[in-house]
């Protein structure tokens, strides 16, 4: 007998309420996650229709696209709705992408957790804090399993809250094939530049990334890129610490860069630089490894499991380190070539298609 088989109706619902009409985050990951689990049969909850699964409505306003208010109301209809739903269905088990479910009730779920970083790091008075503190515990305690994307979430998730590690299956995510590659065609940028993606929250250790670059010999011949959408919280300290250094016209804020347009600037960067005090997973190391791009990165929190031996792995408390990390590869070229090679082969190790089947093969357990 197929361990996917699946007589019976409605056996499994996958909540789907936070899908994006443009998925980034968890949203990104539920859109690749969702055709692997054809196999089993899943009815989808959601607001966007499939002619491929059977589909119950869901409303439109549960995403954060409507920001607080649709994080708070899909809270409330997770709480309060979905029970009834899963009753109505006759469902024996839901999957959720991110770790939410009703909690005391009749449910029977598998959740999907991808990191703790808001008490790793938490943020003076961020919904975010009490979220991860009351709410998201009793979820992953009364879960059937939870699924994590990496060794150092399920290590987090023993550590906080004390879950068995016999409840925690990691299972590591991949990214667009088609979309991050290699782009040979491409001219290269005049100027040599070091590229970050992502936020300018304080754990994404910028403030260090900065000082790193400002003490490169022959600084003048780079430049410094940074990706990712600029905050008023944050960034105006990092562009103040910029000016101090005298590096302005060497660093460039970018601001949100476009989807269609990211291959391109990883492809024509010296490399990557990504020295974040922690991740859950770390997509950027991934997607740059696609690109040929050479890595440098934490050794830290899950980004080691990702980039494996195909990056230059530093400390990020350590700021001569970086430097000395970017040195190494704007100088030597065998080193860039070296690492470039290795980034391909090993990005090669991930895809959704091994996510997915292996997030299946969990989920039959439980039906």
């Amino acid at each position: 007998m197929n361990k996917f088989d699946n007589s019976g109706s409605n056996q499994l619902i996958v909540n789907l309420s936070i899908l994006l009409s443009q998925p980034t985050g968890i949203s990104n990951y539920a859109q690749n996650i969702f055709p692997y689990l054809k196999c089993l049969e899943p009815t989808l909850l959601t607001a966007q229709n499939s002619s491929e699964f059977k589909c119950y409505p869901v409303p439109d306003n549960l995403t954060p696209a409507q920001g607080t208010k649709g994080h708070l109301r899909r809270l409330l209809w997770t709480q309060f709705q979905l029970p009834q739903i899963s009753k109505n269905l006759k469902s024996r088990l839901l999957f959720s992408p991110l770790p939410e479910a009703p909690l005391n009730s009749n449910c029977r779920f598998v959740v999907m957790s991808h990191d703790l970083i808001p008490l790793r790091f938490p943020k003076r008075f961020s919904p975010l804090t009490p979220y991860h503190l009351y709410y998201i515990p009793q979820v992953l305690k009364q879960a059937q399993h939870i699924i994590c994307n990496s060794e150092a979430t399920a290590q987090d998730i023993i550590d906080f809250y004390q879950i068995p590690a016999s409840n925690i299956t990691s299972i590591p995510l991949a990214y667009n094939r088609q979309h991050f590659r290699p782009i040979r065609e491409i001219s290269a940028e005049s100027k040599r530049y070091f590229l970050y993606l992502g936020r300018h929250d304080p754990y994404k250790n910028l403030h260090r990334l900065i000082a790193a670059f400002g003490a490169l010999r022959n600084r003048d011949e780079y430049e410094l890129w940074l990706a990712g959408p600029i905050d008023g919280r944050y960034t105006p300290v990092l562009q103040k610490q910029v000016a101090e250094l005298g590096i302005t016209d060497l660093v460039k804020f970018l601001n949100y860069v476009s989807y269609s347009e990211l291959p391109k600037i990883i492809n024509c960067a010296i490399a990557l630089v990504f020295p974040s005090l922690w991740e859950g997973f770390g997509f950027p190391v991934l997607e740059a490894m696609a690109c040929g791009t050479p890595v440098i990165t934490s050794n830290l929190s899950s980004l080691p499991e990702v980039a494996g031996e195909a990056a230059i792995l530093i400390n990020p408390y350590n700021t001569a380190e970086i430097t000395e990390a970017m040195q190494i590869i704007a100088e030597d070229r065998e080193v860039r070539s070296h690492l470039s090679t290795q980034g391909i082969n090993r990005a090669n190790q991930f895809s959704w298609e091994k996510t997915g089947l292996a997030t299946a093969e969990v989920l039959s357990c439980y039906l």
